[in-house]
C-alpha cells in the first residue's frame, strides 16, 4: 500500500460536534463520507494525501473513475465569508469560460462544507504540466488570460480579503512578527526601523492606482498547462484586492530593468481585454521586498502552528534575521534607485 492510500470499507458517520485540534478527526474515512455526502454521490474507497503546508487536501475518486480533490481549510486562516470571496471569484470567472479550476457545488446549496470547525470544499481534479519559463508566444497567452481574470474581479469587491498595500497588510505582517517574539531580541529595534523607512518609502507609489480582486500568488507552481486546452489559473487561496501587477511580476525571471521584453509581451496580450495603467510598473521593486516580509510572517505563522522547523531548519535564528535585514536593505537600495 503506498502512503497516503487506503482501501476503506464503506460505514454510516456518526454525527459529533466535539472539536478536535488541528486535523486529526480528518480520517480517510471521514474525508469519504463528508464528500460523498457534500455530492451525493458515491465514492471509491480511496484517499490520496497531497502535499499542502497550510491545509490538508485529498486526492479522490466518484464511483465512475472521475477524479476530486477534497481541500479542507486550516481552523483560524479563514473565515466562512473570506472563502466565500474567494469562491464567488472563481465562479464568476468558470462563468465567463476563463479557465480556472472552481469548486462544486454542494447539494445543500453553495461550495462550503463544514466538520468540526474545519470548513472545506471539494474541486474536480485538473491535472496539467507546471510551466517552466515562456516564449513571446505564451508571455501573450498568459497576459490574455490574466487580462480576462482581471476585467472580471474588477466587476466587483471583496470585502472580506485583505487589501494589498504596505500601510494595510505589510503593516499588519510587521506587527505579527514584533508581537510574536519571533525575531531576535538584539535585533528588533533595527528591524523595526528599517521596516517603517520602507513603508515610508513604498507607501507613495501606490496612491492613487487602482486595486481590484486579483489572484494575488500568481507564480509558476499555480500555473498549469493542459494539453488543447491552454493555461489554468489554480489556487486561489491568496486571492485578494491588489493592483494588477501582483498578478504577474512574480513569473518575470528578474529584476524589472532585466525584463523589458517579457512585460511588453505580457501587456500586449493582457491590453486585448483591459488597460493597463503603465504607472503599476513602478510596483514591482516595492511588491517584491513586501513579498520578503510576506515570507517572513508565513514561514512565522507556521512556527506558530508547529512543527515548522522540520521544512525550514534556520529560520527564526539570529543569523537568518541578520540576513533578512541585509536583503530588505539591498531591495530598498534598488527601489530608491529606480525612483529617481
Amino acid at each position: 500500500m503506498h502512503t497516503g492510500e487506503y482501501f476503506l470499507s464503506r460505514y454510516i458517520l456518526d454525527d459529533i460536534t466535539t472539536a478536535e485540534p488541528d486535523f486529526h478527526h480528518l480520517t480517510p474515512e471521514v474525508v469519504i463520507s463528508l464528500v460523498e455526502g457534500a455530492l451525493g454521490c458515491r465514492l471509491r474507497p480511496i484517499c490520496r494525501s497531497l502535499n499542502s503546508y497550510i491545509n490538508r487536501v485529498y486526492e479522490l475518486q466518484r464511483d465512475d473513475g472521475v477524479g476530486l480533490v477534497a481541500k479542507f481549510y486550516r481552523p483560524g486562516r479563514w473565515d466562512f465569508c473570506a472563502l466565500e470571496d474567494e469562491h464567488n471569484f472563481m465562479r464568476e470567472l468558470s462563468e465567463a469560460e476563463i479557465p480556472v479550476v472552481a469548486p462544486l457545488e454542494m447539494v445543500f446549496g453553495g461550495t462550503l462544507g463544514e466538520y468540526k470547525n474545519t470548513l472545506f470544499t471539494v474541486f474536480p481534479k485538473k491535472g496539467g504540466r507546471t510551466p517552466d519559463e515562456f516564449n513571446h508566444k505564451q508571455w501573450l497567452e498568459l497576459g490574455r488570460l490574466v487580462g480576462r481574470t482581471h476585467a472580471i474581479g474588477a466587476g466587483s469587491v471583496a470585502h472580506n480579503r485583505i487589501n494589498m498595500s504596505p500601510i494595510t497588510s505589510t503593516y499588519d505582517q510587521l506587527q505579527f512578527l514584533l508581537n510574536g517574539n519571533f525575531i531576535s531580541d538584539d535585533l528588533i529595534s533595527e528591524f523595526d526601523d528599517l521596516f517603517c523607512h520602507i513603508i515610508d518609502v513604498i507607501a507613495p507609489v501606490f496612491e492613487g492606482l487602482e486595486q481590484i480582486r486579483i489572484h494575488g500568488d500568481l507564480h509558476f507552481a499555480n500555473i498549469i498547462h493542459r494539453l488543447d486546452e491552454g493555461y489554468f489559473l489554480i489556487d486561489f487561496d491568496d486571492m485578494c484586492m491588489g493592483h494588477p501587477v501582483q498578478d504577474f511580476w512574480m513569473l518575470l525571471p528578474g529584476y524589472q530593468d532585466e525584463t523589458q521584453a517579457e512585460i511588453e509581451s505580457f501587456l500586449q496580450g493582457y491590453e486585448t481585454f483591459r488597460n493597463f495603467d503603465m504607472r503599476g510598473l513602478r510596483l514591482i521593486e516595492p511588491l517584491r521586498i513586501m513579498r520578503y516580509i510576506h515570507y517572513c510572517c508565513w514561514c512565522a505563522h507556521q512556527v506558530a502552528d508547529g512543527g515548522f522547523n522540520r521544512i525550514a531548519p534556520g529560520w527564526g535564528t539570529r543569523s537568518y534575521w541578520r540576513s533578512e535585514i541585509n536583503d530588505l536593505q539591498t531591495q530598498l537600495n534598488r527601489i530608491k534607485n529606480n525612483l529617481i
